[in-house]
């Protein structure tokens, strides 16, 4: 069994990844269901597909940590990076 997902382009915004990639762990979801339908609860099949909505779940789990850790400063510098505090120098 061979499942593909195309999660997010880098062209695409964080809220678009967001959105996509629940959109494939919806997919996969029922993917998994399907399969462990057609081939049973046990078998190794069944369990790939329910490891693959793992690994997507666990992905956007990752994602969500990673915005949360921003510091105020970085919060700051996003909403206006012209700020002098947010000006990068090189030296």
């Amino acid at each position: 069994m061979t499942m593909t997902f195309n999660v997010a382009s880098a062209a695409n915004s964080d809220q678009n990844e967001t959105t996509n990639l629940e959109k494939a762990i919806l997919c996969a979801i029922a993917e998994a269901r399907n399969t462990c339908e057609q081939n049973g609860d046990g078998s190794p099949n069944c369990a790939v597909a329910w490891d693959i909505v793992e690994e997507l779940q666990a992905e956007k789990s990752h994602q969500l940590q990673a915005k949360k850790h921003k510091s105020s400063l970085e919060t700051f510098c996003d909403l206006h990076p012209e700020a002098l505090e947010c000006l990068i120098y090189d030296v």
